[in-house]
């Protein structure tokens, strides 16, 4: 069976690493001042890969942490993808200008598809969709807007302009420790073909166990809270996956 990587979140507000409830900004737990010493925490730990949300960008609609992705960048030799307001070709620059080995495709899926499939044909794999659920409609704009579009519909279209993977969160879970929903990830993978990366939910290795059968269809599962907190640490999730 192929292994699901285990890949600590780091969501940027304001400069610092935060957690949110279900993507609500008024509900944020701050756990480092220091984004990049955190990335070379998750290095150290064994991290295959690190995932950066900017969160101001993805409400604001631009990057707002050009200056901290581009520290992280020279902090660590992991790879790492960054996801929050990429919504023209000079965000998608931008980033992997800054050192991220992708970037993530969201909102601009949906409001602009003709130049989110252009950008997937231009950068390749170096392009990811992020699909952001609640009730298995996509939300958009920081988890502040509903599009009136399913998450396997989107799928199956970003799989149609060459994307391979799609990093799949339930905004209602997310945050919350309350576990994955496997429901919505069974719909999300019978879209099609491609990767999926979980995210939203994971609360214990108990969780993380419950993915193993998805592989490899689920290539990795991103776990945020549940590290910050201590409920289980890195080496335990990197352990679980690879059992």
């Amino acid at each position: 069976m192929a292994m699901i990587q285990a890949i600590p979140a780091i969501d940027l507000k304001g400069g610092r690493c935060v957690r949110l409830f279900q993507g609500d900004p008024g509900r944020e737990t701050v756990y480092s001042t220091d984004p990049a010493a955190v990335a070379r925490q998750w290095e150290r730990l064994g991290a295959p890969l690190l995932h950066l949300v900017d969160l101001d960008g993805a409400f604001s609609g631009s990057s707002a942490h050009g200056g901290v992705i581009a520290e992280i960048g020279r902090s660590v030799t992991i790879p790492f993808q960054v996801g929050g307001g990429i919504r023209s070709r000079e965000a998608v620059q931008r980033a992997l200008d800054a050192g991220a080995a992708r970037a993530i495709l969201g909102t601009v899926i949906v409001e602009q598809p003709q130049l989110a499939a252009k950008l997937a044909a231009e950068f390749g794999g170096r392009i990811v969709a992020g699909i952001d659920a609640r009730g298995g409609i996509v939300a958009v704009r920081g988890w502040t807007a509903g599009a009136e579009v399913k998450a396997g519909e989107l799928a199956r279209q970003v799989e149609q302009w060459g994307i391979g993977e799609i990093i799949y969160t339930d905004t209602q879970k997310d945050g919350t420790l309350s576990g994955p929903n496997l429901q919505g990830l069974e719909e999300i993978l019978t879209a099609g073909s491609f990767k999926v990366i979980v995210a939203g939910g994971i609360s214990s290795r108990e969780d993380l166990l419950a993915l193993k059968p998805y592989a490899p269809r689920v290539s990795g599962v991103i776990i945020g809270k549940a590290l910050y907190d201590g409920r289980i640490t890195l080496p335990e999730a990197i352990a679980a996956m690879a059992d």
